[in-house]
């Protein structure tokens, strides 16, 4: 991901840190290869991580990769649904509406 497609604040750091941000790439990149998933799992991983820390521009963030990369828009919601008997209906229902953002024109 380039500077230029950073959202606002995290391309804001990038651009008045970076090394920091560089680190922060360095660090992403050597997580992803850590392990076996593939990178739509890691996606979808990524996405859940997103919902359950209940960050509303780390969802939109994921949900705009996940679709560049292919992933269908019902699988990239079935996260928002996995997540509601786990953190709750009005999480899950947030994320939903967060994810929706992103899949519907």
């Amino acid at each position: 991901m380039t500077q230029q497609d950073l959202p606002s604040g995290a391309g804001k750091v990038a651009k008045q840190y970076p090394e920091v941000w560089d680190a922060f790439a360095s660090l992403g990149q050597a997580c992803a290869e850590a392990g076996p998933l593939d990178a739509r799992t890691r996606r979808l991983v990524k996405l859940a991580l997103a919902v359950g820390a209940g960050s509303e521009g780390a969802v939109h963030s994921h949900m705009r990769r996940g679709i560049e990369e292919g992933i269908e828009p019902e699988a990239l919601k079935q996260v928002a649904m996995l997540a509601i008997p786990t953190l709750g209906l009005p999480s899950g229902v947030a994320a939903l509406t967060w994810i929706e953002d992103m899949t519907e024109s």
